[in-house]
């Protein structure tokens, strides 16, 4: 994002302000009479409009304002915070992000259709007016039945810090029926002018049945600074006013000299951005400041002509701390990159909420280890495959109230979403208490699928992954949650494509758990370096089980099988010498790399371990992505490149290998 682009900034202020809102909402939905989150919801509302509007995004600053009337009214008691209301204020703030990233064109009929409901959730009295049927207590010192005159004037910094003033008076008009003059009095000589400064001042007649509360809830984010003064209006009759003074017209202008639209159609979309602790840049900045010191040293070295055992035992206490440094600035970057997963947990709280209400069941979200901290690129890409699963274990899994009751467990369900680190990956459950997997229909499915043979014998754990199977559902009909058998494949495919993998556990009647395996980064992994032929490959170390010799003797002896008796096991294993078709004789004492992913292993023959590699990973050009058996390549010491093995690819090759051989054997 760029520093000098306000426009860009603005949006990604205003997605921080909107996810703040729906946190509050979701709060609210569950404590409605919760006095603190209702100020919340106003306070945010009315930020975001007065932002949009400084910026130049009208549409939004107008939307946003009738969804801030409705709060206003909750916060002042005169309407009561419901369900409904919420609902749709959620629906609105979907509409915002819209309004965020566009400019409104084609979305009247959205906004149109969610005014409407907002209007039918405040029970067609969203004008303070309708309570005039009440009986109305005699006007005090705090509320005046002619209204109020008043004066205000503005700090000079304030539109420079995002206030506009002809927001405040646009509010003002919306209690009751204003005069608005300005008061010019004060304006320097034209080479003292700051263009910046608020130099003006207004004075206001305001008319109307209003309390001191409405004006001063107008200007409740800058009343510390600003000047106000109030007095009621007591007569019809008015002094005039001073000659000095140029009313206003009831249109609020743009404040800006450029045409904002303008602005905005120039302009991109804010590119992705990290939050990083300021204690984290103060560690990078020690080390990089330690490495300027080290390269001090070694151009001294250079340039002094040392030579000798001194000169090369300098050399070297140079390389070991650059070696040192070079550590713990990789190990620094990757903490930079890390964000808690409260960030990807907290988009769900709504997507439950909204499926509750569709699916007509009471669904609790429960979710521990926040705090967990994982890659930022594997959150956003985590994203899609969380939303599949929760929405199958509010469809599928969960039952219905009744059924719940009957089974003797409470009435509300509960999802549960879980992270911890273990090891070099992090641990991401997706969990809930319904009625689990049907393991019978499972079988019943990939059966009539042809997925298996009738009376196939499989572990439980090959027949749970049969779910991830293009097209398989056991849904008994389709609605508009799931059941086209469209989600669990690619919730599969993508947690592959991040080095993952997934473990399926349930209970009948208990409910299931989804345990998603990922990375802790994508930048950089442990990797074991090998040789195959003429080329060097790097398998990750997260998959490597353990290493065994494969002699000449013995690879002879089983040419024609691909299994190798592994203690109580048969692991079937590929030549990747013969997968590569590298053109190459074996070495006389070649190694099997033995790999797992998901509950399978496959042994990797290869022709030498080379060793431990610290594995910065680089992306396959365009040309080469497609190759399935690698997932990208990185650079060795010596300048050559090796490429990183796809472990998903290989081991799903292996089994399907294996199986077609039994097939024909």
């Amino acid at each position: 994002m760029s520093g000098d682009d306000p426009i860009a900034a603005f949006r990604v202020e205003a997605g921080d302000l909107l996810e703040g809102l729906e946190q509050a909402l979701l709060d609210l939905s569950h404590q409605l009479d919760n006095r603190g989150l209702i100020d919340a919801v106003f306070r945010g509302l009315h930020t975001l409009k007065g932002s949009g509007a400084m910026f130049g995004f009208d549409a939004l600053a107008t939307f946003t304002h009738h969804c801030e009337s409705a709060f206003d009214r909750v916060r002042k008691g005169l309407t009561p915070a419901t369900p409904e209301l919420v609902s749709v204020i959620l629906s609105a703030m979907d509409h915002m992000r819209a309004l965020v990233e566009g400019d409104g064109a084609g979305l009247e009929a959205v906004g149109s259709d969610i005014l409407a409901r907002l209007q039918a959730a405040l029970g067609d009295a969203e004008q303070p007016e309708s309570a005039a049927a009440a009986p109305v207590a005699a006007p005090s010192a705090t509320q005046s039945a002619k209204g109020w005159k008043l004066f205000f004037r503005l700090p000079p910094g304030a539109m420079a810090n995002g206030t506009n003033p002809l927001i405040l008076l646009d509010e003002l008009r919306d209690l009751g029926e204003a005069q608005v003059v300005a008061v010019v009095d004060d304006l320097p000589n034209l080479p003292d002018l700051v263009p910046t400064d608020c130099m003006m001042g207004w004075q206001v007649e305001l008319r109307g049945n209003i309390s001191r509360e409405d004006i001063e809830d107008v200007f409740i984010f800058v009343m510390d600074d600003m000047e106000l003064r109030l007095e009621p209006l007591e007569s019809e009759e008015e002094a005039p006013v001073a000659a000095q003074v140029e009313t206003l017209p009831d249109q609020s202008a743009a404040l800006a000299t450029a045409d904002p639209s303008a602005a905005k159609a120039a302009t991109p979309r804010a590119s992705e951005s990290v939050r990083v602790p300021a204690e984290r840049l103060d560690i990078l900045m020690d080390r990089v400041g330690e490495l300027v010191i080290v390269q001090s040293r070694l151009s001294q070295l250079a340039n002094s002509g040392v030579e000798g055992a001194a000169g090369e035992l300098a050399l070297r206490s140079i390389s070991e701390e650059i070696e040192r440094l070079a550590s713990e600035l990789r190990d620094t970057m990757m903490v930079l990159r890390m964000v808690p997963v409260a960030s990807l947990f907290n988009r769900f709280r709504r997507l439950v909420h909204d499926l509750s209400r569709e699916t007509g069941k009471t669904i609790e979200l429960v979710t521990e280890g926040e705090s967990t901290e994982v890659d930022k690129t594997v959150t956003e890409q985590l994203a899609d495959p969380i939303v599949h699963l929760i929405r199958n274990s509010c469809d599928h899994g969960l039952e219905t109230a009744e059924e719940r009751l009957k089974a003797g467990k409470p009435a509300a369900g509960q999802v549960k979403l879980a992270a911890q680190h273990a090891g070099g990956e992090v641990l991401i459950t997706i969990s809930d208490d319904g009625r689990g997997i049907d393991r019978a229909r499972v079988r019943a499915k990939a059966e009539a699928n042809g997925l298996i043979q009738p009376g196939q014998v499989l572990s439980d754990f090959e027949l749970l992954q049969l779910i991830f199977h293009p097209g398989f559902s056991t849904a008994a009909q389709i609605t508009n949650l799931s059941g086209r058998g469209v989600g669990m494949d690619v919730v599969k495919r993508t947690i592959e494509g991040l080095r993952g993998s997934i473990d399926v556990a349930s209970e009948q009647g208990k409910g299931s758990t989804i345990t998603l395996r990922i990375p802790l980064t994508l930048a950089i992994i442990e990797g074991l370096l090998v040789r195959v032929g003429d080329g060097r490959y790097v398998i990750p170390l997260a998959a490597v089980e353990e290493c065994i010799e494969l002699p000449v003797s013995e690879d002879l002896r089983m040419r024609g099988r691909s299994m190798i008796q592994l203690r109580d096991a048969l692991v079937p294993f590929l030549r990747l010498r013969e997968v590569f078709n590298t053109g190459t004789e074996p070495d006389q004492f070649q190694k099997i790399v033995v790999i797992s992913t998901g509950g399978e292993r496959v042994g990797l023959v290869v022709d030498q371990i080379i060793g431990s590699h610290q594995t910065v990973i680089k992306s396959m050009s365009s040309l080469h992505r497609e190759i399935a058996s690698f997932s990208g390549a990185t650079i060795l010491g010596d300048g050559g490149v090796a490429l990183i093995l796809d472990v998903m690819h290989l081991v799903a090759f292996g089994q399907q290998r294996e199986a077609r051989l039994r097939a024909v054997g």
